[in-house]
Parts: structure tokens; sequence; C-alpha cells
């Protein structure tokens, strides 16, 4: 059942996060559908900017960790360097899923309410523009469950936020505001509810949309090809670590009080 749908509306296409039951939980589904509605949208001539929005409470809560989206635990069959193999090209599947908003030729929106945790960061991150709602609250929170975030955040925002910022929010997974958002440049405006919310958004699309669209395309390819000079290096370089080191007693610890609704008890190992 597809857990992202779309629509297009004169120039404007939105991409709509549809898994309201689970808060737009990132699990297995999200991986095929987010890549290809950005596909569908791009290669529709009709539409020049595309907008990403969120049904239900929260735009996402990140990973939905009851359905892990990474083959972990301990595979006896294989050698070790067969499942750091297997592990690394899945993240590398995750990666190019969230990177097809970055790479895609037409500018990218992001409207964020609620909640925006872990993997719903890597999301909006790989979007050029966004807002948010007064209630937004956001979390770099892989730090919190034991892993190194891995899908994009930790490449992209260094050129969004400011260096001791990003460093306090990512090695603390604090939660912090949309009133902080705003002031450190993640998100570009802040407005009270979800109906100015979208209406800002298809606003903020409709200006851009009106100006020549080979300009626009040139402006985001030249816009992209200095902002994300080292992405592909930088992405690499966190799937590595990861293929090698995320499989710990620590995460094992952080899934068992996830499903057992306590805190985590972190030992290093």
């Amino acid at each position: 059942m597809a857990v992202i749908t779309t629509e297009v509306e004169g120039s404007i296409g939105t991409i709509w996060l549809d898994r309201a039951e689970k808060l737009n939980a990132m699990g297995n589904q999200f991986w095929i559908d987010l890549p290809n509605a950005v596909a569908e949208l791009e290669e529709n001539p009709n539409v020049r900017v595309i907008v990403v929005l969120a049904k239900g409470r929260h735009f996402s809560v990140g990973l939905d960790l009851t359905e892990s989206p990474l083959p972990l635990g301990k595979d006896h069959t294989s050698s070790q360097a067969a499942t750091a193999t297997k592990l690394y090209r899945r993240i590398k599947e995750l990666q190019n899923a969230i990177s097809s908003l970055d790479s895609c030729r037409k500018p990218t929106i992001a409207g964020i309410h609620g909640y925006c945790i872990g993997g719903g960061v890597d999301l909006i991150s790989s979007c050029n523009m966004r807002l948010a709602t007064t209630d937004a609250t956001f979390s770099i929170r892989e730090a919190k469950i034991a892993i190194v975030a891995d899908i994009g955040s930790l490449q992209r925002l260094p050129q969004i936020l400011p260096k001791g910022v990003l460093y306090e929010l990512a090695l603390t997974a604090r939660d912090f505001s949309a009133k902080e958002a705003q002031d450190w440049g993640l998100v570009n405006s802040v407005v009270d509810n979800l109906d100015q919310l979208q209406a800002a958004c298809i606003k903020l699309a409709n200006e851009i949309a009106n100006n020549s669209p080979l300009a626009t395309m040139g402006t985001k390819e030249i816009l992209d090809g200095i902002y994300n000079r080292d992405l592909s290096q930088d992405l690499d370089r966190v799937a590595l670590w990861n293929s090698a080191f995320i499989e710990s007693h620590d995460l094992n610890e952080a899934v068992a009080a996830f499903i057992e609704k306590r805190p985590a008890t972190f030992k290093g190992d």
C-alpha cells in the first residue's frame, strides 16, 4: 500500500507523506514510494515546482523502528564482509531515495508541521526551501537510537546551520522549535497553522513557477553544483562507517527501549 501520494494543480506538484495513522513513520514502502513520486513529478512537463507536505498530525517521526529498513541482525551463514556489504548497499539505497529530491531538476519546498524527527530532518534538508508552523518540533534524533545519521542530515545541514549549533543538535539529539529553526536558517519562515502553511508553500511555489523555467532550472543547477560539490563523497563515508559499526549492543538496547517505552541505557559496545 502506497504511503506517498502525489497531486498536480497548475504548475505545482505536491508530494504528500500519506501514512498519518503511523505519524508518517518511514517504513520499507516509503523508500520505494519517495523516488517514484519525485520522478513522476519531475517528468511531468506541466510541473515547475514540487512541494512536500504531510497528512495527519505530524510531518514525520522518522524511521519506523518496528519495521527496520536496514538488514540488521546476525547472519551466521554469511561472512562479516558479506554482511557489511549488504548493509552498505542498503544504506546507499536509502540515501538515494532521499537524494532524489536534492538531485531533482525542479525546485523543491518542504512544509513542516508537528514532529519532524530523525529521517524527517534528512528529508527536509534535501529540499531547497523549508517553511514550518509554530508547533513544528525538530530533532536530529539518531544519537538517541545509537546510530550515526546516515541518509543526509550530517552532509547537508553544514550548508544550512551554524557549525556550533549543528554539533550541539547532532550530539545531544535534543528537540528544537520552529523559532529556533528559523533563527538558525533551517526554515525560511514560520506561520501559525497548517492551512497557512499550505497556502504559504503554494504562494512561494507560484512565485518561482511564474519565472522562466529554463532560468529556474539553470539557477538551481548552478547552486546545487556549489552546495553539493562533496555530497556524494560525504554520503559514502557515513555509509561505510555505519556498515562497519551500526550493529552494536547499544543499537539493540535502543530498539528494545523504544518497544518497551523506557529510557535506553547505553554502554558503548
